[in-house]
C-alpha cells in the first residue's frame, strides 16, 4: 500500500499570490530599484498596521533586527537576560552587538520565560530582558515580564520570530516593549525568502535602525557614516514577496488554527501526552504544534517511526539543545535550567501546514496515536 507522505514543513505561496509577486518582481526589474523602494516602504507600512505599531523597518533577517534593536538599546558592554530555550540568533545577537547573555529557565506549560525566571537571572549588570515568543504562543507571561522591566528599568525586546499575527489580550506580539524582532525565513507563518523586520513605537529606536541597516550611513545619498552598521538592507524582491504574503496571514492562521483544533481534539485522551494549548486570552499563529513525550520514550525513535512507518515527518524542535549546552556558549553559560533541560529533551512538533488539509492532519492524528500506544504498550 502507497503511503501518503505529510512533510515536516511547507512554503505555501498560493497561486494569486503567486502571480501577484511576479508581477511585481517585473516592475521592480523595470524600475531598477532593487533595494530601499517603494515595495520596502509598503511592506513597512502594511506590517506596522497589522500589529498596531508605529513603526517597522524592515531588514535582511530576523538575526539582524534584533542585533539592530540592541544596538540601537545601547547594549555593548550590558548584560542582557534571554531564555535559555531559544535560537543560536537570540543569545548571539546579543554577543555581536557587544552584550554579554545571561541565561533563564522557562515554563513547561509555555517553553517562555515568566517573571520569576527573568527575576531568578537578573543582576546588578543587567541592562535588558529578550522576551521569545515560542511557536507563536503569547500568553500573560510577557505582560508580567513587561512589568518587571518597567519596575526595575531594564528595557525589554520581544524575539517575536515566530509570532506573526499572534496576540494576548488583544494586543499583539512586538508591541509590549522597546521593539521586537520578526523574521520571514521560508518556515516562518509568512515569509519573503529571507528577511526580517523591527517593530517599535519610539522614533529614536525607527531612526537608528535606517541608519544601521544601510552600512551606518548617516543617509542614503551620502557616504558618512555615523553608526557600526552592515549590509541589514532588505531587497525589493524580498520586500514584495513578503507585503503579498502578509495579506494572507489571517487565511494562513485559520488554517492552522483548524489543523490545531483537530490535533487537539484527536489526541487529547492520550495519557502522558500533554500538548501546549493557548488560555482564552491568547491568539497564536500556531507556527508551532508542541507537545511534551513521557519521561522515558525516546523521541528520536518515536520520529523515526512515524516517518519510516507511516509518512509523517515531524518538524524540527524549539529547541532540541538549549543555549547553556551549545558549546560556543560553554564561556557564558551559568547555573542549571532543569526546566529547559528537561522539555527540550521530551518535546515534539507535529506538523502544521500553512494550506494543511483536514484529511492531513487526520492522518498525523492517527499515526502519533498509533505510534505513541505502541511505544506505550497499550496497543
Amino acid at each position: 500500500m502507497t503511503v501518503t507522505r505529510v512533510p515536516a514543513a511547507r512554503v505555501v505561496i498560493p497561486p494569486l499570490a503567486r502571480a501577484e509577486i511576479l508581477k511585481k518582481v517585473e516592475d521592480i526589474l523595470d524600475s531598477g530599484v532593487l533595494t530601499l523602494g517603494p515595495h520596502t516602504l509598503e511592506f513597512e507600512t502594511d506590517f506596522a498596521q497589522r500589529h498596531r505599531s508605529r513603526h517597522a523597518i524592515a531588514v535582511s533577517s530576523g538575526s539582524a533586527a534584533l542585533e539592530i534593536i540592541l544596538r540601537s538599546l545601547g547594549a555593548g558592554g550590558q548584560t542582557i537576560v534571554v531564555p535559555t530555550n531559544t535560537f543560536f540568533a537570540t543569545a548571539a545577537a546579543v554577543v555581536h552587538a557587544g552584550g554579554t547573555p545571561r541565561f533563564a529557565d522557562v515554563s513547561a506549560d509555555t517553553l517562555a520565560m515568566t517573571a520569576a525566571t527573568v527575576e531568578a537571572a537578573l543582576s546588578p549588570e543587567t541592562r535588558g530582558v529578550i522576551f521569545v515568543h515560542i511557536g507563536g504562543l503569547v500568553t500573560s507571561d510577557i505582560a508580567d515580564v513587561a512589568e518587571l522591566c518597567r519596575d526595575r528599568g531594564l528595557f525589554l525586546v520581544e524575539d517575536a520570530a515566530h509570532a506573526h499575527g499572534s496576540s494576548w489580550a488583544g494586543q499583539p506580539a512586538g508591541t509590549f516593549g522597546e521593539a521586537a524582532a520578526f523574521s520571514f525565513y521560508p518556515t516562518k507563518v509568512i515569509t519573503s525568502g529571507e528577511g526580517g523586520m523591527i517593530v517599535t513605537a519610539r522614533d529614536d529606536i525607527r531612526d537608528d535602525a535606517r541608519i544601521h541597516r544601510d552600512q551606518g550611513k548617516g543617509a542614503f545619498e551620502t557616504n558618512d557614516h555615523v553608526r557600526m552598521g552592515s549590509a541589514w538592507r532588505m531587497s525589493e524582491v524580498h520586500a514584495a514577496i513578503g507585503s503579498v504574503l502578509l495579506r494572507h496571514l489571517d487565511e494562513f492562521i485559520a488554517v492552522r488554527a483548524n489543523a490545531a483544533a483537530i490535533y487537539d481534539a484527536e489526541l487529547r485522551d492520550l495519557g502522558g501526552w500533554a500538548a501546549l494549548h493557548a488560555p482564552p486570552e491568547s491568539v497564536p499563529n500556531h507556527y508551532k504544534y508542541i507537545a511534551l513525550l513521557p519521561r522515558g520514550m525516546g523521541r528520536a525513535e518515536f520520529k523515526r517511526r512515524l516517518r519510516t512507518d507511516l509518512g509523517v515527518s515531524l518538524s524540527g524542535e524549539v529547541y532540541a539543545t538549549p543555549l547553556h549546552r551549545q558549546p560556543v556558549f560553554a564561556e557564558v553559560s551559568q547555573g542549571e535550567f532543569p526546566v529547559a533541560d528537561d522539555v527540550c529533551l521530551r518535546h515534539v512538533c507535529l506538523p502544521i501546514h500553512s494550506d494543511m488539509s483536514e484529511a492531513e492532519a487526520r492522518q498525523v492524528a492517527a499515526a502519533v496515536r498509533e505510534v505513541y500506544l505502541d511505544m506505550r504498550g497499550e496497543r
